[in-house]
């Protein structure tokens, strides 16, 4: 029992460098006894600037680069990891990492299907797949995946996205009843529209229109919901989608 409580506890966040990862590693910083695992696949200054801000809060992290599309890269950069922190855990895993490549899907180019549900849906499997085992033996861990609203109603333009998204929330059902007895979670948060780079090209004034609470959502909003799901207050709530989108969808 002691060797547990010496281990260092860590929190990791793929895609954490921007917009809703950078936010998320930022509140869980704030909220939670974690060291930060940033993950970036190719902007590393974006990553270090995530870092210092939560070094800026008091808080501990790290960097760490690869590309959640390639299981290689996953395995490689997590078998060097564990190699120099062997007595960490990563108790949560914060599938956040994704991409989009819109247009109508009678045009949509083979590489676009294929980038966009490499991304979301192998990514959230080479990830969790490669530390699923340590969180068993563990007999704790959080999994909180990044969906979307498309992923539950279908957006125009984004078919690939939105079967992506999709298929994660079918994926974090599942799971979910397979470890549920071993005190791990697996949630997944549905976001609408929020500011970010992901959304800045988009015409904000009309969209807006359609949402409710006619306005965008703020990074900040999402993280807040990801830091509970991520604690041990969200203990009972598993296979479950949170919607954070000012009414869009429920």
């Amino acid at each position: 029992m002691e060797e547990k409580k010496t281990k260092q506890k860590y929190a990791l966040v793929t895609g954490g460098s921007r917009g809703i990862g950078r936010a998320v590693c930022i509140q869980l910083t704030k909220d939670l006894d974690y060291s930060l695992l940033i993950n970036y696949s190719s902007n590393k200054d974006a990553a270090l600037q995530t870092l210092s801000e939560i070094e800026a809060l008091g808080g501990k992290g790290e960097i760490i680069q690869f590309d959640v599309s390639d299981i290689e890269s996953v395995t490689n950069a997590f078998d060097k990891w564990h190699d120099k922190n062997k007595d960490a855990i990563i108790e949560v895993i914060v599938n956040n990492a994704g991409i989009t490549r819109d247009g109508l899907f009678m045009w949509m180019k083979p590489e676009d299907w294929h980038k966009v549900v490499n991304t979301s849906l192998t990514g959230f499997y080479n990830v969790t797949n490669t530390l699923i085992q340590k969180l068993l033996v563990n007999k704790y861990g959080r999994i909180i995946n990044m969906v979307s609203v498309s992923g539950l109603k279908g957006t125009s333009g984004q078919v690939n996205y939105s079967a992506a998204k999709a298929a994660v929330i079918g994926a974090t059902k599942a799971l979910a009843q397979e470890v549920a007895k071993r005190n791990i979670t697996v949630n997944a948060v549905a976001p609408g529209f929020i500011k970010s780079d992901m959304t800045a090209e988009l015409d904000e004034k009309e969209l807006k229109k359609m949402i409710p609470a006619n306005r965008f959502g703020e990074a900040e909003e999402v993280a807040h919901v990801v830091s509970f799901l991520a604690s041990r207050k969200s203990s009972y709530i598993t296979g479950e989608v949170i919607n954070i989108n000012g009414g869009i969808y429920s």
